[in-house]
């Protein structure tokens, strides 16, 4: 697998911010946690987010069987995979060299329908993206669940990668004549907060450590 390797996938706009390593692609897919996938269905684009996993060289998602999005990806039809990572607004000292920081993945390609056991693991191994161990703290799926669920991968073979760091780019003559003006970067952190116990749960029941210790 290369990334950003074929015509449909190399980066003409900002290339300097195209990265072709296989490890900052995993990196990013690992640390998100919504995907938005988008399919043309009855000749209408449509786009919905959804959880997902990356599983080796491919990423496994979801949804209701019901769905028709999800009907038409589980025929085999061509879609599109991203994940964004915002990671600050880069404040320049003009609107037009204003920007992000940011780490973005693009996948094409065509997904696959999971079955059987490949499903169910799929299913795990996105509960356990989002959350690390809760896969052992919840009823699994039941078989009318499963019924209910689509469950699909798509090879990570037809890629993108795209990053921005650092400071603004501002114009010399915006950095001269405008110096009065502030430019910088404000940093976007994202972190989980103290779990919520249901109401219905027992009095006194304890939250279990595996979301007490979870961090981002």
């Amino acid at each position: 697998m290369s990334v950003g390797s074929t015509a449909r996938t190399r980066v003409h706009r900002l290339p300097e911010r195209a990265v072709s390593e296989v490890q900052a692609l995993h990196d990013i897919l690992d640390a998100g946690l919504v995907a938005h996938v988008s399919v043309v269905t009855d000749g209408q684009p449509y786009v919905v987010p959804v959880g997902y996993a990356r599983r080796g060289d491919e990423v496994a998602f979801h949804g209701s069987s019901a769905s028709r999005l999800f009907r038409t990806l589980s025929t085999g039809q061509s879609m599109c995979f991203t994940v964004t990572l915002l990671d600050g607004l880069v404040l320049a000292r003009s609107a037009f060299n204003s920007s992000m920081n940011y780490r973005s993945v693009m996948v094409l390609g065509s997904p696959r329908l999971l079955t059987g056991d490949e499903e169910l693991d799929a299913l795990r191994a996105v509960s356990e993206h989002l959350i690390p161990g809760r896969w052992e703290h919840i009823r699994h799926p039941s078989p009318q669940e499963r019924k209910a669920t689509t469950t699909l991968c798509l090879s990570l073979a037809e890629c993108s990668v795209k990053v921005r760091t650092g400071e603004p780019h501002d114009d010399a003559e915006d950095v001269t004549n405008l110096s009065e003006l502030w430019a910088g970067v404000m940093p976007i952190v994202e972190a989980f907060g103290v779990p919520l116990t249901a109401p219905d749960c027992p009095q006194g029941l304890e939250t279990p450590s595996h979301l007490r210790q979870w961090t981002r």
